[in-house]
């Protein structure tokens, strides 16, 4: 178990996040998404900008006004006018979105032997969480497959897994639920991590297996090789309806994360999410058509 007794766990406000996430001067982007007009916008700005009074002010208009406040959690080259991976500057954070039974993942995150102490802990609604690490000398594929290994080895999100990602920023109103939610974030250690800190293998003994549903779907269906953006974004979409969640649903989720990277994001995910369904409505279909009798296997449950 990683213990960091000499740090006293505190939150912090939205300025003090950011600014505990990047040096004043580091190009960071912003992004404001309100769902219900289908409006996104995105701002290019330094840190310091960023944790300003009038940049918070415009942002607490944006969020009363219905839209979802997201940053993003490494910095952009300067001149960069998107937040791509070609313009991310240097990975500063690994991050892990945990949106299936997140408290009991959470603990097994600090708990764990193979990878540190997380710096900081969001709660983005109930029960959901996303942890960060502060980090320096990883390369920005590095980051990625270490990403993947993580988001597999705990169950969380496998489509955040980009190093241009955007998570919540704290302080402010959590606009996916019709009930209120003010995202929020702990502090709960100063170090700075390497690679050697993080040691995760794919199918360690450590693998937990008891996450829920969508964690053992993801530990059997992926393969140790790491895949493509779009190749998460397919599996991401057949894990999740197989579990039942609303097509609908998956499209907005796979849109929203790739807003700035696809010309037209909801076409994209509606593609997506459209193959996803065909292929796992025939590996169902093919199951059904094999015949027990073929074979003279007893398919009673065990005892």
């Amino acid at each position: 178990m990683t213990v960091e007794p000499k740090f006293t766990r505190k939150s912090l406000s939205a300025p003090e996040y950011v600014l505990a996430l990047f040096e004043a001067r580091d190009n960071v982007a912003v992004l404001v998404r309100n769902r219900t007009i289908r409006q996104t916008v995105q701002r290019i700005t330094t840190a310091e900008t960023a944790a300003s009074r009038e940049f918070q002010s415009w942002l607490r208009y944006e969020n009363f006004a219905g839209a979802d406040i997201y940053l993003g959690m490494n910095p952009i080259n300067d001149g960069a006018y998107n937040r791509t991976k070609a313009n991310i500057r240097e990975i500063r954070h690994l991050y892990l979105d945990l949106d299936k039974d997140g408290s009991q993942v959470l603990e097994a995150i600090r708990n764990s032997t193979e990878i540190p102490a997380p710096n900081f802990v969001l709660d983005t609604s109930p029960g959901k969480h996303q942890v960060i690490w502060k980090v320096e000398g990883i390369a920005q594929d590095q980051a990625e497959s270490l990403l993947y290994k993580m988001a597999n080895h705990f169950g969380g999100d496998p489509a955040a897994t980009d190093s241009a990602r955007v998570l919540r920023l704290p302080g402010f109103v959590n606009r996916k639920y019709e009930y209120q939610f003010i995202v929020q974030v702990v502090q709960e250690s100063d170090r700075m991590y390497g690679p050697r800190d993080f040691v995760i293998q794919h199918d360690s003994p450590e693998t937990p297996r008891h996450f829920g549903e969508a964690h053992q779907e993801s530990t059997r269906s992926e393969t140790p090789g790491h895949k493509s953006q779009s190749e998460h974004d397919w599996a991401y979409a057949k894990r999740a309806l197989a579990r039942g969640d609303d097509p609908e649903k998956i499209i907005r989720e796979i849109s929203e994360f790739r807003t700035n990277e696809k010309h037209d994001p909801e076409d994209y995910a509606r593609r997506t999410v459209t193959k996803a369904q065909a292929d796992l409505n025939h590996s169902t279909s093919a199951t059904a058509n094999e015949s027990p009798a073929r074979s003279g296997t007893s398919h009673e449950p065990g005892h």
